[in-house]
């Protein structure tokens, strides 16, 4: 399968540049960019074509990797969709609820495979423990920690102006709820949303299998303080999610196998566009709720 890389950012170049030069079953064809001096020089290190004109990589490729912000990230994936190329996209599919599902429709019009990437459901350790306690009955309830130091430390991600304006609730948010989902089932209700330090957030979500879950979620975390957490407590105990032995590019890696399956049996993956909605669908319930002050 032929695929171009649409995004030329911090998370182009260390994940997903690598990824899909690596990938066995997988030929990168191009890097389109924002900015065309970047591209270039993506395209130039791999040793691949730089595309100016994002429709002419769309006509040369059967697929795209995304790694761009959300707004443009969904009206470039409804554009390759309907163009019939299969979609690897990023975490948050989209920032509002019309634009992720734009997305969705354009997909399914198409018939076109599309996987988004949450990083934990792609990594070998967490993959298997969500697997295992999702066939587990009887949870209680869950607590969630995502804290991200990116404002508080020498990240490359300071200066997104998306994660400046949407916060860790759409940054880090995604992830917790890639976790919580497939082992408590979907959110019913919003209970509560709560502002914290800066950026912070707390939210208090009730889920279909009758269990609720508490969320912190900081991308201004301090960075000693920085870390992942999710702990799970119901009728077999207690249990935490397991850190992984591995960074981006193989779970970005697995992605993509997801996505090849996908393509050729014609099966979604779980984290397929619809998946990536559904996120988004929580997200802006709960960023409502912090909006207008409902607790």
């Amino acid at each position: 399968m032929r695929i171009g890389l649409l995004g030329t950012g911090p998370w182009a170049k260390a994940a997903y540049a690598p990824a899909l030069a690596g990938h066995t079953g997988l030929e990168f064809a191009g890097v389109w960019g924002r900015r065309p001096e970047a591209a270039t020089a993506l395209a130039e290190q791999y040793g691949v074509a730089a595309y100016a004109d994002v429709d002419a990589l769309l006509a040369d490729v059967e697929a795209v990797a995304v790694a761009l912000p959300p707004s443009v990230q969904a009206e470039l994936a409804v554009r390759a969709a309907q163009a019939g190329r299969h979609l690897l996209l990023d975490k948050p599919l989209a920032v509002t609820v019309a634009e992720g599902r734009a997305v969705v429709e354009a997909v399914e019009k198409a018939g076109v495979a599309s996987v988004v990437f949450f990083t934990t459901r792609f990594q070998k350790e967490p993959e298997a423990w969500i697997d295992e306690q999702a066939a587990v009955t009887g949870w209680f309830t869950a607590r969630a920690q995502w804290l991200g130091a990116v404002f508080t430390s020498d990240s490359p991600f300071a200066a997104s102006p998306w994660r400046r304006e949407k916060g860790a609730l759409w940054d880090v948010g995604p992830h917790a709820l890639s976790v919580l989902l497939p082992v408590l089932g979907d959110v019913r209700q919003v209970v509560a949303a709560a502002h914290g330090p800066a950026d912070t957030v707390h939210l208090v979500l009730d889920h279909s299998t009758g269990a609720s879950s508490t969320l912190t979620l900081s991308l201004t975390a301090p960075p000693a303080a920085a870390g992942a957490d999710v702990e799970l407590r119901g009728e077999a105990g207690v249990t935490l999610l397991p850190g992984s032995s591995e960074g981006a590019v193989p779970a970005l890696t697995r992605a993509a196998d997801a996505l090849v399956r996908a393509a050729r049996t014609g099966r979604p993956h779980a984290c397929d566009a619809a998946f990536g909605l559904r996120v988004t669908e929580i997200l802006a319930t709960a960023e409502a709720r912090l909006a207008d002050g409902t607790q």
